[in-house]
C-alpha cells in the first residue's frame, strides 16, 4: 500500500519541491521561522504537491497505459479503483496543504502553495500537456512556487535571491524534462503528447536543452552579487559546468542513454546548487 500511495502522489517531485522550499527559507534575509513554521512548510509543500500528482495521474490514465514507464501507476493496474471519489480526496489533501499554511505561516506563502499545485494540476496537466510542446515550461513554474512559498515564509515581501532562485528553477524543469523525453521520444510519440523532441526532433531539442540550460546556470549564478558568497558560487559553477558538459555530449549523440545521463546530470546540478547554498548561509554567513 505505501508503495503504491508514494506512486501516486509521486512523492519523490514532492520532496525536490519541499527541498527547494526549505533551502529557499533558510537564503531568504530576515528573522527565521519557528520550528512550527518550518514544518508545516516542509508538509505544506509535499502534500499539496502529492494531491498535483496524484490528479495528474487520475486524468492521464490513458496516455499512462500507452507508456511502459507509466504502466505500473495504480489507477492503470487496477490498485486504486477510478472514480469521482477520488477528487474529492485529492481536493482534501490539497485543502490539508494549504490551511495549515495560511493559519500557521502567512497567506501569502499558502497563496504560492496552491498555486504550484493549480500549475501541475490544472495549466500542465488539463490545459497544455496534450496541447503544446509549452507544456511543460509554462506547467513547470509549479516548482517555482515552491520556492516563493519558502522565501515568504521568512518574508511575504520576496527580495532578490530567492527570485533568482525561483527563475532557475523555472529555467531547470524543460531541461531537466526534455532531457527524459528525448529518452522515452517513442513513448511520447506513441502516446500523442507533443512533447518537445515529438515536434522538432531530438537533434534539435539537444540544442534547445543547451541554450535553455545557459540561461539556467547564468542566473543561478547571479545570487552571489546579491549576497551569497563563494560556497554558493562553487555549487553553483560546479553543478552548471557538469551539467552544460553533459548537454554537450547530448548535441553530440542524442540517443536515449547519452539523454538519460544528462537527465540525471540536470539533478546533480540541482543538488550541488542547493546544498552550495545552505552550506554558504550556515558556514559564512
Amino acid at each position: 500500500m505505501f508503495a503504491q500511495l508514494t506512486n501516486l502522489l509521486k512523492l519523490r517531485i514532492g520532496v525536490i519541491m519541499m527541498l527547494t522550499a526549505l533551502v529557499a527559507m533558510v537564503v531568504t534575509p530576515g528573522q527565521a521561522p519557528g520550528v512550527a513554521a518550518t514544518i508545516v512548510l516542509a508538509l505544506a509543500v509535499l502534500i499539496s504537491a502529492g494531491s498535483a500528482g496524484a490528479f495528474n495521474q487520475y486524468f492521464e490514465v490513458d496516455l499512462d497505459r500507452l507508456m511502459p514507464r507509466t504502466r505500473n501507476r495504480p489507477f492503470v493496474t487496477g490498485y486504486f479503483k477510478k472514480s469521482p471519489l477520488w477528487l474529492l480526496y485529492i481536493g482534501l489533501l490539497l485543502v490539508a496543504g494549504v490551511v495549515p499554511a495560511a493559519l500557521v505561516i502567512n497567506e501569502v506563502a499558502a497563496l504560492y502553495i496552491f498555486l504550484g499545485a493549480f500549475f501541475y494540476a490544472i495549466v500542465y496537466t488539463v490545459w497544455l500537456k496534450r496541447r503544446s510542446w509549452m507544456n511543460i515550461v509554462i506547467g513547470g513554474a509549479s516548482g517555482s512556487f515552491a520556492v516563493l512559498a519558502g522565501a515568504a515564509t521568512v518574508d511575504p515581501n520576496i527580495s532578490a535571491i530567492p527570485v533568482l532562485l525561483a527563475l532557475a528553477l523555472f529555467f531547470w524543469t524543460p531541461s531537466h524534462f526534455w532531457s527524459l523525453a528525448i529518452a522515452k521520444h517513442d513513448d511520447y510519440v506513441k502516446s500523442g503528447v507533443p512533447m518537445l523532441p515529438v515536434v522538432v526532433g531530438n537533434q534539435r531539442t539537444a540544442l534547445i536543452v543547451m541554450f535553455n540550460s545557459l540561461i539556467l546556470v547564468t542566473i543561478s549564478i547571479m545570487p552571489f552579487f546579491y549576497g551569497l558568497g563563494w560556497l554558493y558560487l562553487l555549487g553553483a559553477v560546479s553543478g552548471g559546468g557538469y551539467f552544460l558538459y553533459h548537454n554537450y555530449l547530448m548535441i553530440r549523440d542524442p540517443s536515449p542513454s547519452v539523454a538519460m545521463k544528462n537527465f540525471f546530470a540536470s539533478l546533480i546540478q540541482l543538488i550541488l546548487l542547493l546544498v552550495g547554498a545552505v552550506l554558504d548561509v550556515l558556514l559564512i554567513s
